[in-house]
């Protein structure tokens, strides 16, 4: 390569904070792929165990005020709920894990492609659990998930300029 060249040529792969990005993307696609797994085989069991503690007072007796309030009629419908649709649940978690580790991939060759798909991987599953599960789902949790979803897509879009394909 001649001098003039080096200077101008465009990178050929990620760097700086859209290497760190997508480094951080694959981590969290680990986790959501671990935690829908765990989700799924142990969902029916959460009701069991919700249901045995709603119904001993010696326990209800034991709980701080915080924890009794989470031992509604309402937190157990959303239990059965959840464990009725563990498997949509399970399938869209995996999806969506693997839109964003596609899409992480892609931003990594600098495809503006990636950017979009990891919008849409990243807001599916805070969408279809409500969808499917009804607004119960929107707590402390799910706004959370809002927040860290919003932040990484805002820092992904603050790297498109390195998105040149």
């Amino acid at each position: 390569m001649d001098e003039q060249n080096f200077y101008t040529e465009t990178p050929t792969k990620a760097t700086g904070m859209l290497n760190v990005l997508t480094i951080l993307t694959f981590i969290g696609s680990g986790i959501q792929i671990t935690t829908g797994i765990w989700q799924y085989f142990k969902a029916d069991k959460s009701v069991a165990e919700l249901e045995k503690v709603m119904n001993d007072p010696s326990i209800m007796e034991k709980m701080p005020e915080f924890m009794k309030g989470m031992m509604s009629p309402e937190a157990l419908q959303l239990a059965k709920a959840q464990a009725a649709n563990k498997l949509p649940l399970l399938i869209m978690y995996l999806e969506s894990a693997a839109i964003c580790i596609y899409a992480a991939v892609e931003m990594r060759k600098l495809k503006k492609q990636g950017l979009i798909l990891y919008a849409v991987g990243e807001l599916l599953p805070l969408l279809v659990p409500v969808i499917l599960i009804g607004t119960g789902m929107i707590n402390g949790m799910f706004w959370f998930g809002v927040v860290i979803a919003a932040l990484f897509i805002i820092m992904y879009a603050t790297q498109r300029k390195q998105l040149t394909h």
